[in-house]
């Protein structure tokens, strides 16, 4: 998942050099409940012509309509429970991420030593891509994940093991990057944002540097 979030970010920032003016940005409409009427569901597929479009031009879309199309082939609609697998099973490893050393965050980088910071960004655009072909909502599914996400990580909270808490505020952060959450106001019930607060604070600790 920390590779695909490394070449979707190197992808994003090769988009992003293409210059397009700031101004222009694809409407932003979620896919159609698949309890909508059939023609209704057209909406998808324009839509995702005009993120192609969009994409094409170095616009940041909502969803990825490339990663659309090349997941389409390996996950066709009746895998909709594999993808819900898919997220449970990152959000369950998670809190593993605090035992490794090179998760902590750098300073200087603004980033995890070992490019933990590229999940946010692989689970946004995977899930968007994921739950656009199985015509699902991608916002509720997010804040399920979230939901499920933010439970597992407050464990780290309750563990004992210093060897296994060492970089806990590290991975505290990854809640907070690259638009993982949709809004501050859905995380809150979920996980106190004063933990983040915490991390922050803990992470841009300054560093004592010694001379020898």
């Amino acid at each position: 998942m920390v590779i695909v979030g490394l070449i979707l970010s190197f992808r994003s920032m090769a988009q992003e050099l293409q210059g397009t003016p700031h101004y222009l940005s694809p409407p932003h409409h979620p896919p159609p409940h698949p309890t909508t009427p059939p023609h209704t569901r057209r909406h998808t597929h324009v839509m995702l012509s005009i993120y192609e479009l969009a994409s094409a031009a170095g616009v940041r879309c909502p969803v990825d309509p490339a990663l659309v199309s090349a997941l389409k082939n390996y996950s066709p609609e009746e895998d909709y429970k594999l993808t819900c697998l898919l997220m449970v099973y990152v959000a369950v490893s998670l809190p593993t991420l605090a035992s490794d050393p090179t998760s902590i965050y750098s300073q200087m980088y603004q980033g995890h030593q070992n490019n933990i910071h590229c999940l946010a960004k692989a689970i946004n655009e995977i899930s968007a891509a994921l739950y656009t072909i199985h015509k699902q909502d991608i916002d509720n599914h997010l804040k399920e994940f979230l939901r499920f996400a933010s439970m597992n990580l407050l464990q780290i909270g309750l563990e004992t093991d210093k060897v296994a808490t060492r970089n806990r505020e590290s991975v505290y952060l990854l809640l907070h990057m690259e638009s993982l959450i949709l809004d501050i106001d859905v995380l809150e019930p979920y996980f106190p944002y004063v933990l983040l607060r915490n991390a922050f604070r803990e992470v841009y600790r300054p560093v004592t540097l010694s001379t020898g």
